[in-house]
């Protein structure tokens, strides 16, 4: 099979995490990848932000577990870097755009033997006036809109083995 096609179908998200910080090259790869990814006429709209500070992390987490309801437990499995992509405001596609650019970053990081995961609630970490600090002391406009959280790590342990596929996935029109 393919490289691409299999590094595709092999690709899971963990949630145990090696606290050791992921090589420069491997989180460019990631990176790089992302900005790669399709965008609405090309116009490549989103912002990718690369967070590897301990204490802004400290900051997301507890954020994202506050808005998720459970206070006190970490939302990032204890990923040593999250990658925040935002939506430009201006752009009627810029989730889209942006949810592209999370996936292929998702896929790239196994692809270099990283282990990511999709993380909800940047939308509403960045709206709170403790996610506004960030934005403003990461230089960023605060009307950009978060769309998703990349964990990236080193795995610790095996990765999950893959759910069937449900019925009725695909259906083929002819």
């Amino acid at each position: 099979m393919n490289e691409a096609l299999q590094n595709l179908l092999t690709r899971r998200s963990t949630k145990k995490y090696k606290p050791e910080q992921i090589p420069e090259e491997r989180l460019d790869a990631v990176l790089t990848a992302g900005t790669y990814a399709p965008t609405a006429r090309g116009l490549q709209s989103p912002l990718i932000v690369s967070v590897q500070d301990a204490e802004d992390i400290a900051v997301m987490r507890e954020l994202n577990a506050r808005i998720k309801g459970e206070e006190g437990t970490d939302p990032f499995y204890g990923a040593p870097t999250v990658v925040v992509v935002f939506a430009d405001p201006k752009s009627k596609g810029g989730v889209c755009d942006a949810s592209l650019v999370l996936g292929n970053m998702l896929n790239a990081a196994h692809a270099v033997g990283l282990a990511g995961r999709w993380i909800n609630r940047a939308k509403e970490t960045f709206e709170l006036p403790e996610g506004k600090a960030l934005m403003r002391k990461w230089g960023i406009d605060e009307a950009w809109v978060g769309v998703g959280n990349c964990i990236l790590g080193f795995p610790d342990g095996p990765l999950p083995e893959a759910e069937p596929r449900k019925e009725g996935y695909i259906i083929k029109i002819k």
